[in-house]
């Protein structure tokens, strides 16, 4: 995997926080870092795939296979609404 340099600059509060963490984790500040950027990347990623999926929604087909999907079936324990 190729690799680059980047200067962060952090205030000196987060950055003191950060390697607190990650001295708790048993990483490095660089380690957590990484971690950190790939999780916001993946949660910016799915809700973008998200609204994206939701743009091609059929809720009229989705009904109907909810509708299928209980047919002749009698509700179960717990599928009481209060």
């Amino acid at each position: 995997m190729a690799k680059s340099n980047y200067a962060l600059r952090l205030q000196s509060s987060l950055k003191a926080e950060a390697e607190k963490l990650a001295a708790e984790e048993g990483t490095t500040l660089n380690q957590l870092i990484n971690v950190a950027v790939a999780e916001k990347i993946a949660a910016l990623r799915t809700s973008d795939y998200i609204v994206a999926r939701g743009k091609r929604a059929q809720p009229g087909q989705a009904l109907e296979v909810l509708r299928r999907a209980g047919a002749n079936q009698p509700p179960q324990p717990g599928d009481e609404v209060e």
